[in-house]
């Protein structure tokens, strides 16, 4: 993974130069506010990039988000589910796996319903509209 200012996320698609476009779980998301709770677990930092998700989104708590539309910038995504952490988590970090598994830890998985250009520092905001 490789962190970057900037992306474009394209409509039922996912994220441009993406290796997997398309399917159900087009962006992956994690919440930094969770990711703090799994550097307490394991007391120490851990780097985010290891669970290897596609977006690290602040103030917003994914757990039980499902179905709810998610805004980042200009863009909407549709939070279809949690993101179970999987075994490749503990070859990242010894027990990582464990961290991330209680309340959404992994994150969420989503798809890009209206696309567009997201930008680190963007707003978020879940749309109850």
């Amino acid at each position: 993974m490789d962190a970057v200012d900037h992306a474009r996320l394209i409509a039922r698609r996912g994220i441009e130069g993406n290796a997997d476009l398309g399917g159900r779980r087009q962006v992956t998301l994690i919440a930094s506010e969770r990711w703090d709770r799994v550097d307490a677990d394991l007391g120490t930092e851990v780097d985010p990039v290891l669970r290897r998700a596609n977006l690290l989104v602040s103030g917003i708590d994914l757990e039980g988000a499902r179905d709810r539309v998610l805004v980042v910038g200009e863009c909407r995504l549709r939070i279809g589910g949690e993101t179970r952490p999987c075994r490749l988590m503990d070859e990242q970090h010894a027990g990582l796996q464990d961290a991330l598994d209680a309340d959404w830890g992994g994150g969420a998985y989503a798809e890009v319903v209206d696309g567009g250009t997201i930008t680190v520092g963007d707003w978020v905001a879940f749309d109850d509209a």
